[in-house]
């Protein structure tokens, strides 16, 4: 039997929820939300959205290894998993050195971090982490469950399934703009992107996958705007997000690129399309 999370197929992802939004989603279909932002690791938002849900997962995407604490990371884990077994993906990742002071030899620092966590009894198969370049996704099969990328390609995905092997959980997440105005698409696309413009994992990863300097330069070329940023009608999005299912990932994570308020109507508008409910 595989070890991987089941988080099923698609999921909402944003920078929080609500118990109400949390309920909402999980009556659409979708098998998990995850909150962005480095939560801190008190993560007492997370119990209120479970009690109003029975099957939901919620998870972190992601815990910064650099502002919170590994101990009082898994003791909250502890904490909710008494609560609520089984319904809580920790994601843990190192940030972006031009974000954080702290910032110095990621990998010792994530793999010293993982070591904690392990003392702390905190389950491999219920920790996945942030990666994006060869290295972070090996250790996230090695030490983890999986990996959870970010502003990638379905290519990534392909190649992330190949280094990681069969048996590790891949959980990309997408940004979305539901919209089928091209240029509008573009300009909401190059709003979100802008600040990864300037972080170096990005750009690198950006390069792997074979977009030019030309490309990856402020504001972004209408070609890595197209290739990372999903628009169109419903179906043509959902068709979109299953490239990645294909090309290997377990799960895709959503974030639609529009109000909170307005996000949970197009999570209701692609559940149809992407065979959920």
């Amino acid at each position: 039997m595989s070890a991987k999370p089941d988080l099923g197929r698609f999921a909402s992802f944003g920078q929080g929820v609500t118990p109400e939004q949390a309920a909402a989603i999980e009556a659409l279909g979708y098998g998990a939300v995850w909150v962005a932002g480095s939560p801190p690791a008190e993560l007492d938002w997370v119990e209120p959205s479970l009690e109003q849900t029975s099957t939901l997962t919620l998870a972190t995407g992601i815990v910064n290894i650099w502002t919170a604490r590994p101990e009082a990371v898994a003791t909250s884990f502890h904490r909710i998993e008494s609560a609520h077994p089984g319904r809580f993906l920790l994601g843990v990742g190192v940030g972006h050195p031009e974000a954080d002071a702290q910032f110095t030899k990621p990998m010792a620092a994530l793999n010293a971090y993982l070591d904690v966590l392990d003392e702390r009894a905190v389950p491999q198969q219920r920790r996945v982490l942030a990666a994006l370049g060869p290295q972070v996704l090996q250790l996230a099969a090695n030490r983890s469950a999986g990996a959870h990328p970010a502003l990638i390609t379905p290519e990534h995905t392909a190649s992330a399934r190949r280094l990681m092997g069969p048996d590790a959980f891949l959980a990309p997440v997408v940004p979305v703009v539901p919209t089928t105005d091209v240029e509008k698409a573009r300009a909401v696309g190059r709003k979100a992107l802008e600040m990864y413009l300037g972080l170096r994992n990005y750009l690198n990863n950006w390069k792997r996958l074979g977009f030019t300097d030309t490309d990856i330069t402020r504001p972004g070329s209408d070609r890595l705007v197209d290739a990372l940023v999903v628009s169109g009608a419903p179906e043509t999005i959902a068709s979109r997000l299953t490239e990645h299912l294909d090309a290997g990932a377990d799960h895709v994570a959503i974030q639609v690129l529009t109000a909170p308020a307005k996000a949970i109507g197009t999570l209701a508008e692609l559940a149809g399309p992407l065979g959920l409910g």
